[in-house]
């Protein structure tokens, strides 16, 4: 039987594909990279205006029309030689308050949110919704009742009254429940309850299992809750105004108004100077945890 020896067939090109016409593609994908390059420069232009302030000598945003026309350190070395307005001493305030503030924020937030998600109890629903509707109502309207709390409280604990960190710390935790519990409730929903039943099968308790189970794969939400907190509380200014009235005990948002406060000594570069290096801790803040930005709000906003 001969065998009949087969040539392998040429492959036929392929016919080259028309060229779109730019109308095509300006419908198609162009009109998107429009959209994309005026988003940027309305996000950035507002930056570089500040910056170019920064570095102005003049003290005036009407010197800082034409971006970068002068350069000088002067505006940064007025900040640190001000012996009234302690730049650095409410630099640190800031620091300690709001990562106190965040962390008990993100242990309180993520306790309520366990009891809401694996807990079964009588109003559990309402109270999961009693959360979200307390926080329609912002702080800003309990100002008043807050300076009148913690003028009594003075009295009789001086470390919790008015002009006291701590009491600032306490009046933002009153207020750490609410959307971010509600935003962890959704994350934790995320964890399959059969880690928790085999761990109580091992002779578990709901402590260990939060703390050595639950914690550990919820960490993505406990980056974003604790990242958003910062920087809410970073630049918060009406109540820290209100509660912090000693010079050395405020916060760079409250200190640095102080800049800009008297209209005939106002300098605008300076407050642009500390403005610049207050975004320095969130912005680093922000690049180390942006990893679980994306992955904490979006499994987050999933509700069981």
């Amino acid at each position: 039987m001969s065998s009949v020896a087969t040539e392998p067939l040429a492959a036929e090109p392929l016919a080259a594909e028309p060229r779109r016409s730019f109308q095509r593609w300006f419908r198609e994908k162009g009109w998107r990279h429009v959209v994309g390059v005026l988003t940027s420069i309305f996000a950035v232009f507002p930056l570089l205006y500040v910056l170019s302030a920064a570095f102005n000598p003049t003290g005036t945003l009407a010197g800082s029309a034409s971006l970068f026309s002068q350069v000088s350190w002067d505006n940064f070395a007025k900040l640190f030689s001000n012996e009234q307005r302690p730049f650095g001493r409410w630099f640190v305030n800031t620091m300690v308050i709001g990562l106190i503030t965040s962390a008990a924020s993100v242990l309180l937030g993520a306790l309520a949110a366990y009891a809401f998600s694996r807990m079964r109890f009588t109003g559990r629903r309402v109270g999961l919704l009693s959360l979200l509707l307390l926080q329609m109502f912002p702080q800003l309207l309990a100002v008043v009742a807050i300076f009148l709390l913690l003028s009594g409280i003075g009295e009789i604990i001086p470390a919790l009254g008015l002009g006291s960190q701590l009491g600032l710390i306490m009046v933002y935790l009153g207020g750490a429940l609410g959307v971010n519990t509600y935003l962890m409730y959704g994350f934790f929903n995320t964890v399959p309850q059969s880690l928790d039943e085999a761990a109580k099968l091992d002779g578990a308790s709901h402590v260990q299992i939060f703390f050595g189970i639950i914690l550990r794969l919820v960490t993505p939400i406990l980056a974003v809750v604790g990242l958003l907190t910062f920087i809410g509380i970073s630049s918060e200014f009406v109540i820290a105004s209100v509660v912090l009235t000693d010079p050395n005990s405020q916060t760079l948002a409250v200190g640095l108004y102080s800049f800009v406060a008297n209209q005939r000594t106002e300098d605008w570069g300076v407050f642009a100077a500390g403005a610049v290096l207050a975004a320095i801790p969130v912005m680093a803040l922000f690049l180390f945890l942006q990893r679980y930005i994306v992955s904490g709000l979006s499994a987050g906003s999933v509700k069981g």
